[in-house]
């Protein structure tokens, strides 16, 4: 069984969803749907008519939702793939999924925390420039000058002047 922590919007006819219809419920691109497959990251083959077109269950919506997730959190599509085959493989690699996931995990939560950094850095520029502007003073704010270099001032007890 596929745990997914979100509820499609209607169901899934008995007769599945044609690609366009899966690709607008699954919020992805009907080429990305046929890349989906050709890379190896569907656990299961997605069923055709007798005529050859793919017909989309539930599961496979359920099933592209995860590898979406997992992509736009930065996983390769090699460990999609990888994780894809554990699961078509069926029981006994748990320990080897759960050990890809948990890796995983760590590497978005180590994202998660450089990026705040980074918005705290971004943060404090947009505190900066409200004040100076709130002031009146925003012309103070440093900005490059082509033909005078900006004035440093090193360990001698001098700070930097014109700090944007």
């Amino acid at each position: 069984m596929v745990e997914v922590n979100q509820q499609l919007p209607e169901p899934v006819p008995e007769t599945g969803l044609s690609i366009a219809e899966a690709a607008r419920r699954t919020g992805v691109s009907t080429h990305t749907l046929r890349y989906y497959e050709r890379a190896g990251l569907v656990v299961t083959p997605v069923e055709r008519t007798h005529g050859g077109r793919r017909r989309y269950r539930e599961f496979d919506l359920e099933w592209i939702t995860i590898c979406t997730r997992l992509r736009a959190t930065g996983m390769p599509i090699k460990g999609i793939r990888r994780y894809a085959e554990l699961v078509a493989a069926g029981r006994g690699n748990e320990d080897e999924r759960l050990d890809l996931l948990e890796s995983h995990h760590d590497q978005v939560l180590a994202k998660i925390a450089e990026l705040q950094e980074n918005l705290k850095l971004i943060a404090r520029k947009v505190d900066v420039y409200r004040g100076r502007l709130a002031a009146g003073d925003a012309d103070q704010l440093w900005a490059p000058n082509r033909t005078e270099p900006p004035t440093y001032m090193g360990k001698a007890g001098r700070g930097r002047v014109g700090r944007s």
